[in-house]
């Protein structure tokens, strides 16, 4: 089952928010309070960005976050999977594909593209993804850090 994130779940987003940027699904950490930053984020609005949690059995086992932005590009709005974590015991028990068909379901009519990053040696994610129809771009992205 996949739900939005409530303030109850604080500590389970944290405990795997830390797990995730453990993980070599990513490769560089982040600063702690960045954790709990971005809690207090989706705690205050979900304009930009929403959080949910990964149920299996009536257990979290994993969250994911997704942001919203628009890009003349695509047309209209994106969806970025920003995150998508599942605890190692319960991945390849569909929670993935489950995840993704609930943001196919719950789309606003203006939203043109779902978009993601996956770093290469994930390659796991890599076959999930490109099973459910999503391409690999031809570019490279570049960010300038700002704090």
């Amino acid at each position: 089952m996949i739900r939005p994130i409530t303030k109850a779940d604080r500590n389970t987003f944290i405990i795997f928010s830390k797990a995730f940027y453990s993980s070599t699904a990513v490769c560089h950490t982040i600063p702690q309070a960045y954790h709990l930053k971005t809690f207090e984020h989706l705690m205050e609005s979900n304009t930009y960005a929403q959080g949910y949690i990964i149920e299996y059995a009536n257990k979290p086992v994993g969250y994911a976050l997704t942001a919203k932005t628009f890009s003349q590009e695509a047309g209209g709005y994106v969806i970025w999977i920003e995150e998508l974590f599942v605890l190692p015991p319960y991945r390849n028990k569909g929670l993935g594909t489950e995840f993704f068909q609930f943001v196919k379901q719950h789309l606003e009519p203006t939203v043109a593209r779902i978009r993601l990053e996956v770093e290469p040696t994930n390659t796991a994610a890599i076959r999930l993804y490109e099973k459910m129809g999503f391409q690999a771009l031809p570019y490279t992205q570049m960010t300038k850090e700002l704090n």
